[in-house]
């Protein structure tokens, strides 16, 4: 990994982390001041969980696509490529071996 990238990785997971620990705390203190109960910090913390994930699917599937496409553009075959040349020369050896017997 390029040490830009891992500088930019590092600083992402970094805020990440801080921004946790932040809302934890914030959480923390309104329940400690009676403003919620400790079951609506439970599941203010699991919706910024599963909108995190979301986010992460939807990076994923983007960061797929582009890798999809970079490797159209270097004229990369893919794996469905390559499973039809297989089964066209499978078809030919097996037309082959019919016509020599």
């Amino acid at each position: 990994m390029s040490d830009y990238l891992k500088k930019g990785f590092l600083l992402g997971l970094g805020a990440a982390i801080s921004g946790k620990e932040k809302l934890e705390k914030k959480l923390t203190d309104l329940v400690d001041k009676n403003e919620i109960s400790q079951e609506q910090a439970k599941q203010v913390m699991n919706n910024f969980i599963e909108k995190g994930e979301m986010k992460k699917d939807e990076w994923s599937e983007k960061q797929q696509e582009q890798a999809q496409k970079r490797a159209a553009d270097l004229g990369l075959a893919t794996k469905e490529d390559i499973a039809e040349l297989e089964a066209r020369i499978a078809a030919l050896e097996i037309k082959l071996n019919n016509q020599e017997q």
